[in-house]
């Protein structure tokens, strides 16, 4: 069993307290000699460098409702980061603890009341929940029972349905776990990719999705029966055409399109709407160069919610490219002073998000700007009547003038 802390256990809420000087002072003095130097980065799209982790970050994932961003770190904490405060001054963020123990693995459940986590030496996945406090803040409460361990290699991936029907864990063997919420498993995947490198639940809740060594993403469907009662799990359709194997993969927000890099050196694009139940296969929309996925060096992929943007990240650097002309646009060097471990764009696609030290980063998402900017000019091009027109035109300025104080409009 796990242990939990009780609803009384202090944790951070908004906004932050005001500590004594003293304290500070001897807070400092130990801090000095216990951590190295934060790794420093500045670039004009930087928005926000958020830096209240003492530990390297390994996950983050934004709330269905755009409110939040969930960190973890091996500092023996998460934190629960404030959207809305991205562009301020301050970046309040409240703390839960996680005793003896740290999440590698972090994940907002549906209704953005509570948030499951992967425990590095325990093995296992926890429960907290988030309950509102008068002040605003939040309590933050572990469930008193764990999930039973049943994986047998390391786990690289949880997920949640936005359904709320379903957990999915997967490790670095070839073992997908599909879970009730209960913790009991639903059923069990092998990928047959020699090992798991990604793996994730689409945003629209139906499918899972795993690559691996092989060069192809495959993805089944969690089938549930009129009642909720959990039925199977199928094979639903696979992304083939890479030639080697594939590091990483995503979904849009409406899980209409996906992308995929690969050790071959290139990613692409797919249209993933399709009959599949009638055998239709996706369509391949765009291929583009991405060479340094091909290096030993994992790569992590982030695709805009609109599938507008893809971001690509090797090393400690992060390459953005417009999917429809399968150009680079951005690229920002030595990010983080470690290797990247997790990248995201915010549900909006205003931000990416990145973490691989003890900050997460936040850019300006101007290629997303961009392709607001042509997408509404080809429209208006089209446009028959006066108000779509006006509406366009607001929506083309609007973007036009982001890109302008960003000091990013294409000549």
């Amino acid at each position: 069993m796990g242990l939990s802390f009780s609803s009384g256990q202090k944790a951070n809420g908004f906004p932050p307290d005001k500590s004594s000087g003293s304290k500070k002072q001897k807070q400092y003095q130990r801090i000095r000699k216990e951590k190295p130097q934060q790794h420093n980065f500045t670039h004009r799209l930087l928005a926000a460098a958020l830096k209240s982790h003492s530990g390297n970050i390994s996950c983050m994932d934004f709330s269905s409702n755009g409110k939040y961003l969930a960190t973890c770190a091996d500092d023996r904490t998460i934190r629960i980061w404030s959207t809305k405060d991205f562009l301020q001054r301050e970046h309040r963020s409240m703390r839960a603890n996680v005793e003896l123990d740290h999440a590698t693995l972090v994940r907002f459940s549906p209704d953005c009341r509570a948030f499951i986590v992967w425990l590095a030496n325990g093995d296992t996945l926890r429960v907290f929940k988030m309950t509102k406090r008068e002040d605003g803040g939040y309590i933050f409460t572990a469930t008193p029972e764990d999930f039973p361990k049943k994986h047998k290699a390391p786990v690289i991936d949880i997920g949640i349905a936005n359904t709320g029907k379903f957990i999915m864990t997967a490790s670095s063997d070839t073992t997908v776990l599909i879970w009730s919420l209960k913790g009991q498993v639903l059923s069990t995947i092998n990928t047959n990719q020699m090992n798991n490198t990604h793996a994730a639940v689409s945003p629209c809740g139906r499918f899972v999705a795993s690559c691996g060594f092989t060069p192809d993403v495959k993805v089944w469907e969690v089938c549930f029966g009129k009642k909720g009662e959990f039925q199977e799990v199928v094979r639903a359709f696979e992304l083939k055409g890479h030639s080697a194997a594939v590091h990483s993969f995503a979904f849009s927000n409406d899980s209409r399109r996906m992308a995929s890099v690969s050790k071959d050196g290139t990613w692409k694009l797919w249209d993933t709407d399709v009959e599949y139940k009638k055998k239709q296969d996706p369509y391949l929309l765009k291929t583009g160069r991405f060479e340094e996925a091909a290096g030993a060096a994992p790569c992590h992929l982030a695709l805009s919610p609109n599938a507008q943007v893809l971001a690509l990240a090797s090393g400690s650097s992060i390459h953005l490219y417009n999917t429809r002309r399968g150009e680079k646009e951005e690229c920002f060097e030595r990010v983080h002073g470690e290797c990247i471990a997790n990248l995201s764009f915010d549900i909006t696609g205003r931000f990416l998000a990145s973490c691989g030290d003890r900050a997460v980063r936040l850019f300006h998402n101007t290629p997303g700007h961009r392709a607001m900017v042509e997408e509404m000019q080809g429209h208006l091009k089209r446009a028959s009547n006066e108000s779509t027109r006006q509406r366009l035109q607001q929506q083309l300025t609007q973007a036009q003038e982001t890109l302008k104080s960003l000091g990013a409009l294409k000549k």
